[in-house]
């Protein structure tokens, strides 16, 4: 028996469907959820088989652990060392919507999400399926709903077809808005002592939804950015989330 999809279109498939995806992820399971950048592949971030089972799916390795959605600011508090108050800023700025921050975990937290080196990369979606699940479940790790190497999915039915039984629940919910994956930036050197001579900086990782002259307004100064380099969007469907 193949995974059901639901329409969360539909009123009675969406209660359904979130019935289900609520009871997967207690269970340990893996469920597709729309977000506002792309379809993600969610497990309980604080389940370790869960978690290797969603880098299994998309035949990923620990090298590359998987970001963790959250409901908002105060659950983000919970899960890293500390919030800087440039990481203030680009919260209020930028979340809901498609930055991702990674910061020093919170070390007392009993949990695996593969290599991190004690970092954690946590975002907070626009997306109100995504916002609701969240509420329920508490962080998820999610990464994009493909293939390593594939695109990733925009719909529902694209996500199925590449990731097939692997997931227990697919919430669909039309075709996702950009397609584009979130910005990640670095702002591990803003938290604890540091060197003079090294200035703490915010590093961009992957260009994304939110752009560098964003960024830029925000950070001023703080914003890392290369050298000879011009401020450019991410290209659609970035395979990584």
């Amino acid at each position: 028996m193949s995974s059901p999809l639901f329409d969360c279109g539909d009123e009675a498939q969406l209660l359904a469907g979130m019935r289900q995806a609520r009871q997967a992820i207690a269970r340990g399971s893996l469920v597709v959820m729309p977000t506002d950048t792309v379809y993600g592949v969610a497990a309980d971030a604080f389940s370790a088989s869960a978690v290797q089972a969603l880098l299994d799916a998309k035949g990923r390795g620990r090298q590359q652990p998987p970001p963790v959605l959250v409901s908002g600011p105060d659950a983000m508090r919970a899960l890293v060392e500390q919030v800087p108050e440039a990481v203030d800023r680009l919260v209020e700025r930028f979340w809901p919507g498609g930055l991702t921050i990674v910061l020093p975990a919170q070390p007392s937290l009993s949990w695996d999400l593969g290599e991190t080196k004690g970092t954690v990369a946590v975002r907070m979606p626009d997306h109100r399926i995504a916002l609701e699940l969240l509420t329920e479940t508490g962080p998820l790790a999610v990464s994009s709903a493909n293939l390593t190497g594939r695109p990733a999915a925009v719909t529902g039915d694209d996500a199925r077809a590449m990731l097939g039984d692997s997931i227990a629940v697919y919430l669909d919910d039309g075709p996702s808005r950009t397609g584009v994956a979130s910005t990640i930036v670095d702002a591990t050197s803003l938290v604890g002592p540091r060197e003079a001579e090294d200035p703490p900086r915010v590093r961009i990782l992957r260009d994304g939804a939110v752009t560098r002259d964003e960024l830029a307004d925000v950070l001023g100064e703080l914003l890392e950015l290369p050298e000879h380099e011009p401020n450019r969007p991410a290209p659609a469907r970035e395979p990584l989330e």
